[in-house]
Formats: structure tokens, sequence, C-alpha cells
């Protein structure tokens, strides 16, 4: 079984959060660990990351705002090889988030390069911490696929979304495309699937 690594955002994900939920409702599911959620900073995020990896060869990332920055900014890292795709929720804007967190945040430029393992934005029409037309720029550019939920916030606890089982779907149906493809990334391409938001 190919192992899930659950890569929060700014701060963790505190219990309740999607993500909790996810990596105790999945056997291969873990959460990578950060030695500090409330100043994040590249290169230490991407070395835990890449920690992660090493150890158990091969995973999907399961990654909620800032998380999707950190999994987007291996696209020209040894270790994405490691990577057979990548589920990004609620990726944030840094300019947004750093305005929102002043201080917090060390985390470089938005990345922008294609990634080379298959990718799913899924994201809001609604969140503060990413303008919607940006988000769907932001897809483009990764060469990720793209689901719309419409009015759903950030994706978080915040927005009411707890044990997302209609993300557990989403991931499920992104990842079938790829279990006997090997590790191809996928072509860019916008699919404008508007799904209400289940928590």
């Amino acid at each position: 079984m190919v192992a899930t690594l659950i890569v929060p955002g700014l701060n963790g994900s505190p219990e309740g959060h999607w993500q909790r939920h996810w990596a105790r409702d999945h056997a291969a599911g873990t959460i990578v660990r950060q030695a500090s959620w409330a100043r994040p900073v590249l290169e230490n995020w991407q070395a835990a990351l890449e920690i992660e990896l090493e150890r158990v060869g091969e995973a999907w990332l399961v990654a909620h705002s800032l998380g999707c920055l950190l999994a987007a900014n291996l696209a020209n890292r040894p270790a994405a090889r490691r990577v057979k795709g990548a589920f990004l929720v609620a990726p944030c804007d840094l300019e947004r988030t750093e305005r929102l967190h002043p201080g917090a945040i060390d985390f470089g430029m938005m990345p922008t390069e294609a990634l080379p393992f298959p990718s799913v934005v899924v994201g809001s029409r609604d969140d503060p911490y990413m303008d919607f037309a940006e988000l769907r720029r932001y897809a483009v550019q990764w060469g990720s696929e793209f689901h719309d939920l419409g009015h759903a916030g950030h994706i978080n606890i915040a927005s009411d979304f707890g044990r997302w089982e209609q993300g557990y779907r989403l991931f499920s149906d992104f990842a079938k495309q790829f279990e006997n493809q090997g590790n191809k990334r996928a072509r860019p391409r916008l699919h404008d699937v508007l799904c209400p938001a289940m928590s």
C-alpha cells in the first residue's frame, strides 16, 4: 500500500480538522510533523517533508493551505520522484497570508513551476487566503486538475469541515487515474466541477 503523507499548513491542523480525521480514517495516512507550526521556514519544512518521503519511499501527499505550497515547492527537488501525486486543498496566497499573519512566515515566493507529479487543486470561491481567479491561475501553472467547491471558505474547521467524506471520494477518484500509470505528471487542465461543500 502506498503511503499517504498529510501535510498541514500554518499552525498545523488542530483536533477536529479534516486532516486529523483523515489520518485516523486511513491506515496508510501519516501527518508530517514540523518543529515549528507557528513560524514556518520553507527550508525547515522542506527538510521534514523530504525525510518522511525518504522514510516511506513513495507517497501520496494530502496538503492544506501552506502545506500545498510546500508540496508545490518540491517541483525541482530530487524528492519529487517519490511523490505519487498531490491532493492540494485550499492553497494559500503568500502575500495574503503574510498580511493576515504578519512576521510569521518565511516561505520565499509563490511556487509557479509545473509539478512533475499528478496533482489536483480543490478550491473555494470565498477563501480569505486566496483569490479564486488567482487560484485557477496557479492550478494551470502547476499543471493541476481543478475542483471548485463553491463557497466553502478556507475548507477548514472555521468553515465547518470536520470529517470530510466528500474529500475522501475526490481523492479516491483522482488517485484511481494514476494507480497503474507509474508516476506520470497530469497534463495541465481545469475541471470546473462545482461540488457542494460537505463537512
